[in-house]
């Protein structure tokens, strides 16, 4: 088997089935297997996959168990030579995986593979491509100067060779990840993806970031981003410090009051209260159940030509791929605070994410 595919799941139930159905479309001329892994998830997710998708495997935990001990998990059970290591709230193109797949031929050395990463509305997270975390960049990141952290020697969409690369989607050989001990599970939840790259790059590889790829990563759903998460975040760097860099008490102090200052001055970020001036449904015919639900006249259209400003446009992903999708609201990104919401083939909702802070929006049409 060529690709297996991991995606780690925890109370994202609508998210996860956009995903799967994404994927599903992604690997039709692959040898590939999708397997999840669900931490105890409270929400219908574990019935949804038995129902929607029988074919994918399905492993669930009885607690949750953090993000690397849940990846390791389906890890062991994967049977392709390549891994993918997927966040449910992702949506990826019909030829991500083709495209992946093909620039790792003629490397010797191949480490990890990661992407283009957009949010839901269209904007290029940088964390795609990023530099070691060393004590001197952390630094600058906590106090507010992150151009060091991540990897701007190559621009959004160029291939080339980068340190770290995001957890929300890496493309590694079995073998690979297996050498290195996979996820380090003394991380619950962040950094592991960086300790990841890390040790990979230790052991002679090299990790790439291929730009000609891009899946949206909606970012605030599998981690809701709340107050508490720089504190997370940086506790996490601190494991990363202790095992990778030569300790000392000013490190060690350092480190303290960066998760300190961290937790008291980071706060929730709310989205910005705005008004729809007009929904616009993309698709070939009226979906009565969707104008039913909201609250303007939607308008029926083919193309996106002369969009008014906080317009919410709707994508039918049961006329348009995926990729027209995501090339679509990466294309089309403007200043005029335009939303985008999804809805997936054979579905009875539209979802979608405005904010990396707050979670998405899931609205059911009766």
């Amino acid at each position: 088997m060529k690709l297996s595919i991991i995606i780690l799941n925890y109370n994202v139930c609508c998210f996860l089935e956009l995903c799967l159905k994404s994927v599903e479309k992604a690997i039709q001329n692959i040898d590939a297997e999708i397997i999840v892994v669900d931490n105890n998830s409270e929400d219908a997710s574990c019935n949804m996959v038995k129902t929607v998708f029988p074919k994918v495997k399905l492993i669930e935990n009885k607690e949750n168990s953090g993000f690397s001990k849940g990846n390791n998990i389906g890890v062991k059970q994967a049977k392709g030579e390549y891994l993918c290591i997927l966040n449910p709230d992702t949506v990826v193109a019909e030829d991500t995986f083709t495209k992946t797949l093909n620039f790792t031929d003629g490397k010797s050395k191949l480490g990890i593979v990661g992407c283009k990463l957009i949010n839901g509305n269209g904007l290029f997270l940088p964390e795609s491509k990023r530099n070691i975390p060393t004590v001197n960049v952390a630094l600058k990141k906590i106090l507010g100067f992150s151009d060091d952290y991540y990897s701007n020697n190559l621009s959004q969409k160029e291939n080339g060779k980068v340190d770290v690369l995001v957890g929300a989607f890496m493309v590694i050989k079995k073998e690979v990840y297996n050498e290195v001990g996979g996820f380090d599970e003394d991380y619950f939840m962040y950094g592991e993806d960086i300790d990841l790259s890390y040790k990979i790059l230790k052991k002679g590889y090299e990790n790439y970031y291929f730009g000609e790829a891009t899946i949206i990563h909606f970012k605030g759903e599998s981690s809701l981003k709340d107050r508490f998460y720089a504190q997370r975040f940086y506790a996490a760097m601190q494991i990363f410090y202790e095992k990778h860099f030569k300790q000392n008490m000013f490190f060690d102090m350092f480190v303290w009051v960066g998760i300190k200052l961290a937790y008291k001055f980071r706060k929730e970020q709310d989205a910005e209260i705005r008004n729809t001036s007009e929904y616009i449904f993309i698709s070939n015919k009226k979906n009565k159940k969707l104008e039913s639900i909201l609250p303007k006249q939607v308008i029926l259209k083919n193309n996106l030509d002369s969009v008014k400003s906080n317009s919410e446009i709707i994508f039918d992903a049961n006329v348009l791929t995926y990729k027209e999708i995501i090339n679509t609201i990466e294309n089309n990104r403007k200043e005029d605070q335009i939303t985008y919401k999804i809805l997936p083939n054979n579905t009875n909702f539209i979802i979608g994410s405005d904010n990396g802070f707050k979670q998405g929006e899931v609205i059911f049409l009766k």
